[in-house]
């Protein structure tokens, strides 16, 4: 669960300031993207291809930003379609319950900010649970399958990408 941290433009500004997306990201990239499946999807919409552990923004004009990311662990993976229903700058973090069940000395709370908050420097939660997606204290997780269902990025790649959508962005999780 992401608890509301600072936000804002003047905040997002300082950590664009202090270089968080001050060089580009290595592994980001466009490249060409076809809907396939998922025809009719609309500029600005994001894709999540969890077999792929990439995240696509699409461009609209047959191209897309791919993002690497971790997706969940087997078990915990979910698709579907959702939006982003909130954007936070160093969210505060609470455990949710089957996190805390599975590690009990995790505090109740973890300040945004800190060293030890896996929600990174920014979060996009999900209408309808209790996911987002973030950027991450552990960037050897990207790539993997890491997550209780949660998308992971790097966290110059989340600050990029938080500052491309607006909350009501179209989201679509493919197994």
């Amino acid at each position: 669960m992401v608890r509301r941290g600072i936000s804002g433009a003047a905040v997002l500004g300082a950590m664009l300031a202090v270089g968080l997306s001050a060089a580009p990201a290595m592994a980001r990239e466009v490249v060409a993207f076809h809907e396939g499946v998922m025809d009719g999807v609309m500029p600005g919409t994001i894709v999540v291809r969890t077999s792929e552990r990439r995240l696509y923004l699409v461009n609209g004009d047959g191209t897309a930003i791919r993002y690497p990311v971790a997706v969940g662990k087997p078990g915990k993976q979910w698709s579907g379609a959702t939006r982003i229903d909130g954007k936070y700058v160093e969210p505060a973090w609470a455990p949710p319950r089957e996190v805390k069940r599975d590690n009990p000395r995790l505090p109740s709370v973890i300040a945004g900010g800190s060293p030890s908050n896996p929600m990174g420097s920014a979060a996009m939660t999900l209408a309808g649970g209790e996911y987002a997606i973030h950027g991450t204290n552990r960037p050897n997780s990207i790539g993997t399958y890491a997550s209780y269902g949660c998308i992971r990025m790097y966290n110059q790649d989340v600050v990029d990408l938080y500052e491309r959508v607006s909350v009501g962005t179209q989201v679509y999780v493919t197994r």
